[in-house]
């Protein structure tokens, strides 16, 4: 697993794992982080790459300061426009989503904002809108 460095993607924790073609996005519902994919992470980067990543209201993101803005997270369109900086730091395009509870909700909206960096949706008990 790569720890990232640089940027957005080291202040929310991300990591690739894997060495597959095809990129797969987990994002963790609210009140979790990035462990809830452990148990299934191992399998998934033995065919795809992986990212994992913390959102900014995790509890496992450490440096807030600057990260977290209650205007802009007010919405989910602040969650999306983060999850869109994030997949372009890291250069990830067409991308099998996978977002759990309000992280599915985060991943329409950031799909129909940019398309391009999206080429599946699944949604794991999606929140409304």
């Amino acid at each position: 697993m790569v720890v990232l460095e640089n940027g957005l993607s080291t202040l929310l924790n991300a990591k690739l794992a894997g060495l597959g073609v095809e990129t797969v996005v987990l994002a963790h519902g609210f009140g979790g982080d990035q462990t809830v994919w452990n148990k299934i992470l191992p399998l998934l980067s033995q065919y795809f790459r992986v990212l994992v990543f913390d959102w900014c209201f995790s509890g496992a993101v450490k440096e807030q300061e600057g990260l977290f803005d209650p205007v802009k997270h007010s919405s989910y369109e602040g969650f999306a426009c983060d999850l869109i900086a994030l997949l372009d730091e890291l250069d990830l395009g067409s991308t099998v989503f996978v977002g759990h509870s309000m992280s599915g909700m985060i991943g329409c909206i950031a799909s129909v904002k940019r398309p391009d960096l999206f080429k599946r949706l699944m949604l794991l008990g999606a929140s409304p809108r």
